[in-house]
C-alpha cells in the first residue's frame, strides 16, 4: 500500500512542479483553452459543449454506480455470517484474526464510499459547467457578466475533473485492498504490476513532447 502511496505523493508534486510532464496537468490546461473557444464562439459550439460534458459525467455515473454496488455487497457480507468472511485455511502470510478480517472489509469498504462520494461531487459540478458555459454574456446583466466569466467556468470543471481522478483513484486502490482479504502477497505483487502502469497512463514521455515540438514548428513555419 505505501508503494501505491509513494506513486500518488511524487505524482501531486510532479503535476504542482512540472503539469506539463504529466497527462493530467496537459489535459488540465487544455480544458481551460476548450473552455474558452467554446465560450467565445457560444452560438455555433453550444451542442458540441453540452455533449461533451455529457460524456463525462456518464462516465462519472457509471463509476459512482459502481462504487455503491460493490459498498452494498460489501455491507451484506459484513453484516451476514458467510464464510466469506472467515480467512483461508491455506493461507500463509498475514493475520488471519475475526478484528483483522473485520478492518479488511471496513477499510475496502470506506475507500468505496469516498470513491462514490467524490464520482458524486464531480457530476454536481460538472452539470454546473454544463449550464453556465451556455449563457448568453452578452445578453446577461453586467454583475453577472463579471462573476461568470472563462475563468470561473474553467475553475468549476477542474474541481469536476479533480473530484473524477480522485475518485477513480481510489476505486483503483481498492484492488488491492479486495486482494489484502487473501494475505499480503497479493496486495504486494498487485501494488508492484500497478504502478507502472499508471506511470504509463500519468506521463506525458520524452518521444511524444519532441513530436508535440516539431508539429509546432512545422506550424509556425506554415504560418510565416
Amino acid at each position: 500500500l505505501l508503494i501505491s502511496l509513494g506513486y500518488h505523493v511524487w505524482l501531486w508534486h510532479k503535476v504542482r512542479t512540472e503539469p506539463l510532464t504529466t497527462i493530467i496537468g496537459t489535459n488540465a490546461r487544455g480544458r481551460r483553452s476548450w473552455v474558452a473557444a467554446m465560450m467565445k464562439d457560444n452560438d455555433k459550439k453550444n451542442i458540441l459543449a453540452v455533449q461533451t460534458l455529457r460524456n463525462t459525467i456518464m462516465g462519472s455515473t457509471l463509476m459512482a454506480t459502481t462504487s455503491i454496488l460493490l459498498c452494498s455487497g460489501l455491507a451484506a457480507v459484513i453484516s451476514s455470517s458467510y464464510s466469506v468472511k472467515k480467512p483461508l485455511n491455506d493461507s500463509v502470510y498475514g493475520g488471519h484474526g475475526e478484528f483483522m478480517v473485520a478492518v479488511k472489509y471496513v477499510t475496502l469498504l470506506t475507500i468505496l464510499l469516498f470513491s462514490f462520494l467524490c464520482h458524486s461531487l464531480s457530476i454536481r459540478f460538472i452539470n454546473q459547467v454544463n449550464i453556465l458555459i451556455n449563457i448568453p454574456l452578452h445578453q446577461a446583466d453586467p454583475e453577472m457578466a463579471s462573476i461568470v466569466t472563462p475563468q470561473y467556468i474553467s475553475e468549476l470543471l477542474e474541481k469536476g475533473f479533480l473530484l473524477n481522478t480522485v475518485g477513480n483513484r481510489l476505486f483503483y486502490a481498492a484492488i488491492p485492498l479486495l486482494l489484502w482479504i487473501f494475505g499480503p502477497v497479493l496486495v504486494f505483487l498487485c501494488s508492484v504490476t500497478l504502478v507502472p502502469v499508471l506511470y504509463n497512463l500519468d506521463f506525458v514521455f520524452a518521444t511524444c513532447q519532441k513530436c508535440c515540438k516539431l508539429e509546432v514548428g512545422k506550424r509556425n513555419g506554415d504560418l510565416v
